[in-house]
């Protein structure tokens, strides 16, 4: 069924979208957006369930399918946790449905087929996937689980309620991260940081959820600030457009380097922050290192080698922003001190009586 189909009157059912448009263009935060609208849609069509679905993995390697909300009648609103393992995750051909939406960007309607589109409500019957097209950001679906065939109507309606969900969801992407190497901006840091910094308060069934697609994983996260070394002779020596594509680069090996749930950021000049989910001091160590070598095993156009200096520190419970980065700018420089070209660990630092905290008034200073 093709995805433009042909125009009607107004409905009962238009006005509710708009009141759900209202409502959606109203959130700022990425990670909820998809579970904002998973309930929504839910509302607005009275399904058994909803799902929002993201590609996660690039064209020509594994790709697997994020829940990135799930919205059930009488149930939780849920959605896979940022740091489940993509081994985990179901492969893009386990779901046939939602790969032909989203290779054909068609939309896709039938009766449920629980061998191919797994459990669903005792009630669900039918089966409707729409294509969530994304200049920006990870493109991804919209399944939907209902006794009934969704009517013409109601299929118009979603499909321009998507429409404007995506122009909302671009310019909420292009106004969070960098214009240069599309990494998330500083503006976007404190918000994401506290989120870091704060316990979880869970309900019994949110925990029990939890426990199942977590894992192993811990709590913990470590922030990281990395300076790219001498960049200024960079500048200098071969122009700001090869220093530009100096940067673009690094923010490539990032990617490359560290894991999908880990946020990447750039602060402006030659300076980047990773926050850094999960393990010890030596994990945390060892990733940082692996990105360090990558950087300098790299072979960049015209400059040839380049170096990168970082220093990092582990996040506390209620932590802030500034006084995180503090610490880890104070590692930072301590790498630079030492010769450049290292991985410094603040805690480390400090046993080692590098660093003195002065009476923990360490990071102190607002930045932000």
């Amino acid at each position: 069924m093709a995805d433009d189909l042909p125009a009607r009157k107004g409905s009962s059912l238009d006005n509710s979208a708009i009141d759900q448009l209202a409502h959606l263009t109203a959130q700022r935060d990425r990670e909820l957006l998809d579970v904002s609208l998973a309930q929504s849609v839910l509302e607005l069509l009275g399904a058994s369930s909803v799902g929002v679905y993201r590609v996660l993995g690039q064209e020509g390697a594994d790709q697997h399918w994020l829940c990135s909300g799930l919205a059930r009648r009488g149930k939780l609103t849920v959605s896979d946790p940022p740091w489940l393992d993509p081994d985990t995750m179901p492969f893009l051909e386990d779901f046939p449905a939602r790969e032909e939406a989203l290779v054909s960007r068609t939309l896709v309607q039938r009766a449920l087929n629980e061998a191919e589109d797994g459990p669903s409500p005792a009630d669900a019957t039918w089966l409707t996937v729409l294509t969530l097209h994304a200049e920006l950001g990870q493109s991804g679906v919209l399944e939907v689980r209902s006794p009934q065939a969704l009517p013409l109507r109601d299929l118009r309606s979603m499909q321009t309620l998507l429409r404007v969900f995506g122009n909302f969801q671009n310019l909420l992407e292009s106004s969070q991260r960098d214009s240069l190497t599309g990494l998330l901006n500083r503006q976007t840091f404190d918000a994401t940081f506290l989120k870091a910094s704060m316990p979880v308060q869970l309900t019994a069934e949110e925990a029990e959820n939890e426990a199942e697609r977590r894992g192993s994983q811990t709590n913990t996260f470590w922030l990281g600030v990395i300076d790219i070394d001498h960049f200024k002779l960079v500048n200098d020596r071969f122009g700001h457009l090869i220093g530009d594509e100096v940067l673009v680069l690094v923010a490539r090996i990032m990617r490359q380097t560290f894991r999908h749930y880990d946020r990447l950021f750039r602060f402006g000049g030659e300076e980047f922050v990773v926050l850094l989910r999960g393990g010890t001091e030596k994990h945390a160590l060892r990733v940082f290192e692996r990105f360090r070598q990558n950087i300098q095993a790299y072979d960049f156009p015209q400059v040839g080698q380049v170096t990168v200096s970082l220093g990092f520190t582990g996040v506390h419970l209620h932590d802030t922003p500034s006084g995180a980065f503090s610490r880890a700018d104070q590692a930072v420089y301590q790498a630079k001190h030492q010769g450049r070209n290292r991985t410094l660990c603040f805690e480390d630092l400090v046993k080692q009586g590098v660093i003195t905290t002065e009476g923990d008034k360490v990071g102190k200073i607002e930045l932000f």
